[in-house]
């Protein structure tokens, strides 16, 4: 199959991962229109047969799907304010981090010069995007399932979230928060290591034992966030206190902050306070979703 038989995409924004996005468009055979303000950022991208558009209004015209993926929504209105008032026929895809309400403004503006709106999200680093990169989508879903074959090159994970703009947003924050977690336990563990003399190289294989261990339940966790019932899977909630209090002592024993497990077990402790000590540790949910 030629380019010809593949459908024209624009990429505005050629950070790294604007550059990864427009590169996978092209490596998949689609005709792929770039700009950047920067335009010296193009430069390998026309090298593998990008087109270089002169200005954001030109990108815009030169294709039906034009996928924005900047700093911040602001960043694209910017961007994205000199283009033509009408976009009809076209599908914005805003693959851009951003809020709740910055996605339902984004969709506002979009909608009001006749484009139908995509919020995008990647989940994966910019190496990944072509690959099995997980991109997420939400908005009018007939918009997403013209595109869909377009967007799979980006990632085999590509998929529709639901019509409702938000939900992206809200999933990327989840994840991030997810991300954070992992990755600050990870640290916090490493520190702890690092005081008695022990290198995190040593300590990661471990590590990623533990975390595929923890993947494992989350399945069964959802289960019970969505049934609100927290049946004991390894351990009552008391038991996991008493271990958090073992992770505070140990931590301050070594001379490394005890910020993270307090902050964690002040959390369960609220949970014990209110008499769901001997529930399963998913019922903390409950204290993350008030205020």
């Amino acid at each position: 199959m030629n380019n010809h038989d593949k459908a024209p995409v624009t990429v505005i924004g050629l950070g790294l991962m604007g550059q990864a996005l427009a590169s996978a468009f092209l490596r998949a055979g689609h005709p792929t229109t770039v700009w950047n303000r920067t335009a010296s950022k193009a430069d390998g991208l026309v090298a593998q047969g990008a087109t270089q558009a002169a200005s954001a209004a030109e990108a815009v015209a030169a294709s039906p799907l034009v996928v924005v993926c900047v700093t911040d929504y602001t960043a694209v209105r910017g961007l994205l304010e000199d283009t033509p008032d009408d976009w009809e026929g076209r599908v914005l895809v805003n693959l851009t981090s951003g809020t709740v309400d910055a996605a339902r403004d984004m969709a506002a503006w979009a909608e009001s010069r006749g484009a139908a709106y995509l919020d995008g999200a990647i989940m994966a680093a910019p190496d990944a995007v072509g690959g099995d990169a997980w991109i997420v989508h939400s908005g009018p879903r007939s918009a997403y399932d013209a595109h869909e074959p377009t967007l799979l090159s980006l990632g085999s994970g590509a998929r529709h979230l639901g019509d409702d703009h938000t939900l992206t947003p809200l999933h990327e924050m989840a994840a991030l928060s997810l991300m954070w977690n992992m990755l600050n336990g990870f640290l916090h563990g490493s520190a702890l290591l690092r005081a008695a003399g022990v290198d995190a190289t040593a300590f990661a294989p471990i590590a990623v034992k533990g975390v595929e261990t923890v993947a494992a339940w989350l399945t069964g966790y959802a289960r019970q966030v969505d049934d609100g019932e927290y049946p004991v899977l390894d351990s009552t909630l008391d038991g996991h206190v008493a271990a958090m209090h073992h992770l505070v002592e140990a931590s301050e024993s070594l001379g490394v902050s005890a910020e993270l497990p307090n902050l964690i077990k002040a959390i369960a402790g609220r949970a014990v306070a209110k008499g769901h000590g001997d529930e399963g540790y998913a019922v903390l949910v409950e204290q993350f979703a008030k205020p």
